[in-house]
């Protein structure tokens, strides 16, 4: 599904930042609701033939954001999901709690210039929209205009919104996806990535407390293991949902649950929010949507998502008349460890890499730029996909792993999950121990005191015999020398001397510049890295209110979707690539856009 080529990121595109908060006042979200309200009639708020005044599909964290809305404006919500109780909060809760801010009091505390106008830049540069972005019928054109709102949203209220609710950030903001090379490509032209204080966990925490309280109030009623397998079509409008009720469940939270049925129902309401999830645990799903130009699928693949992001709802909704775009793009990481303690089927953590580590293909082939740790996920995705092999290696030091390696997942940072301002100050003298643990039992490390036994080691794991000893050392070695002076010609090694100039860096993500092979920095540490399954970034189109529309560009009666399942708004609103932190603000701003308008559409 390749289309026509349009290259958005202009100078126009730029200059119009002032016009798009105008139209998009407060975040674009009451814009949004009124144009929902003035296009559709308003529904009944109840009625003899409904259940409730809304029902909303996919119990995550634009689900319970959407549910809080509705809730809020005094609407009875039926909140369904497939899974148990125990899942409340959905993928969102094993998230890092990683959220894009721009220009924030973080980012001025160390020191950051950032704004809307570069943000705007990089996001332009980030996504490449290409797909008819001034055609109303063209896959990018809700995506941009929802990028635009959301870029709108990070720039102003969505720190206040969300500060206003309890939620609270690390001070030290992280650079990811530090991009290709130029100003106006891929990439961070600054850090913004902001950890949640509480990571995951406490972002679901404010939308789950207002949807609990809401619960109690009547207004919202939960059903767990509610499989939804149609949308009721009634005269053009959807009225409804249908499925099978399964057996209850007591698995922990991410645990793989039965799918036994006990039972079927329906539910009728004047609207229905679709809020279920992206495709990264359904494998086949991502092999059949894989880009020729990302390579051949890999054959083997970690899942970074429990095996309830399935994308059925994608094929369902569709069939009731909604249109997915940009189904080829998606999100998948590159440095993807298989968990030696897994919770889920196949379940992979991915390491957060600062600059140090060299990487290496599957032959032991150093990888040119961008391919270096924490630049540019896709195209290092596809130059590994490209070898011909799944994997491929860092090579790296006890002290670069010490000081570089975090782990996505709130169980993987139990400093910063728990708020522990002891632990994590801990990660000033030693390893965390998430990531020493993983060292000592994950399967995919090898620790060595030289470089003949780390070869060794690297070609045991693997039984292919494809590191030649002589040939990765000459490329270290020729890395190590331009470690001698503060400057250098090593694009990686100018990318640590650049990461060294800003303090959040130099405090917690980037070692002191050193030699791999400085024995004072050892163990010598290889690490295999899997491809990762993550995220979906197409999917139901939405236009600006969150209405799904259909094929011919028309809104579907009755039907919002938000989140993941909507590709975080319009369909696409990242385009090829991301910015990182933008998921997670991706579910809070589309779920809240769809609940607020869909409260409107209901009101009396």
């Amino acid at each position: 599904m390749e289309n026509s080529t349009e290259n958005s990121a202009s100078p126009a595109g730029i200059s119009g930042i002032s016009r798009r908060r105008a139209l998009t006042a407060a975040g674009g979200v009451l814009a949004g609701a009124a144009l929902a309200q003035a296009a559709v009639p308003a529904f009944a708020a109840s009625g003899a033939s409904s259940d409730a005044d809304a029902i909303v599909v996919g119990h995550g964290l634009a689900g319970l954001v959407a549910t809080a809305e509705l809730a809020a404006a005094g609407r009875k919500v039926l909140l369904l999901d497939q899974e148990p109780e125990s899942n409340l909060g959905g993928q969102a809760f094993w998230s890092f709690g990683g959220l894009f801010f721009v220009d924030s009091e973080e980012q001025r505390l160390m020191g950051i210039k950032d704004s809307p106008e570069l943000a705007w830049q990089d996001w332009l540069g980030t996504a490449g929209f290409d797909r008819g972005v001034t055609d109303p019928g063209g896959q990018d054109h809700w995506a941009h205009k929802w990028a635009e709102a959301y870029v709108d949203f990070a720039s102003g209220e969505k720190r206040s919104w969300l500060h206003g609710l309890g939620v609270q950030w690390f001070p030290i903001v992280g650079w990811a996806e530090r991009g290709g090379g130029l100003a106006d490509g891929h990439g961070n032209s600054v850090p913004r990535f902001h950890v949640t204080w509480g990571t995951g966990p406490a972002v679901v925490e404010p939308f789950e407390k207002k949807v609990r309280a809401a619960a109690k109030d009547g207004r919202v009623t939960f059903k767990f293991r509610h499989r939804v397998d149609e949308l009721i079509v009634t005269g053009g409008t959807v009225t409804g949902v249908s499925g099978s009720i399964l057996e209850p469940s007591d698995a922990a939270r991410g645990k793989q649950t039965s799918r036994t049925v006990v039972g079927d129902f329906e539910l009728n309401a004047p609207v229905v929010i679709v809020t279920s999830g992206g495709i990264g645990a359904n494998h086949d799903l991502v092999r059949r949507n894989w880009p020729d130009r990302l390579g051949s699928p890999p054959k083997f693949m970690v899942t970074g998502v429990p095996a309830y992001v399935d994308g059925r709802m994608l094929a369902i909704t569709e069939k009731a008349g909604g249109r997915i775009v940009n189904p080829d793009r998606m999100w998948h990481y590159t440095e993807g460890l298989r968990n030696y303690d897994p919770i889920w089927p196949g379940h992979g953590i991915r390491i957060l890499p600062g600059p140090s580590s060299m990487w290496f293909d599957a032959k032991g082939r150093r990888f040119s730029s961008p391919d270096i740790p924490g630049y540019d996920t896709l195209h290092t995705l596809a130059s590994i996909t490209a070898t011909g092999y799944d994997y491929s290696w860092f090579v790296t030091t006890q002290k670069i792993m010490a000081k570089e390696f975090a782990l996505s997942g709130s169980e993987q940072n139990p400093d910063l999950t728990n708020k522990d301002i002891l632990q994590l100050l801990s990660r000033i003298w030693q390893t965390p121990e998430p990531i020493q643990r993983f060292r000592d039992k994950g399967e995919d490390f090898v620790v060595a005191t030289s470089l003949p036994q780390l070869v060794a080691g690297m070609n045991k794991l693997t039984g292919d015999n494809l590191i030649d000893l002589a040939d990765l050392q000459r490329q270290i070695e020729a890395r190590d020398r331009e470690i001698a002076n503060p400057y250098t010609k090593d694009v990686q090694v100018m990318g640590i001397r650049n990461a060294l100039a800003y303090p959040g860096d130099t405090l917690s993500r980037t070692a002191s510049a050193h030699r791999i092979l400085d024995s004072g920095a050892g163990p010598l540490i290889a690490v295999r890295l899997n491809i990762l399954t993550r995220k979906t970034l197409g999917g139901l189109q939405t236009d600006l209110s969150g209405r799904v529309l259909d094929a011919s560009g028309h809104p579907v009666s009755g039907l919002y979707a938000a989140g993941e399942v909507a590709g975080f708004g319009g369909g696409g609103v990242h385009g090829y690539r991301s910015l990182e932190g933008t998921f997670l603000g991706g579910c809070l701003f589309s779920g809240r856009t769809a609940g607020r308008a869909a409260a409107s559409a209901t009101a009396t």
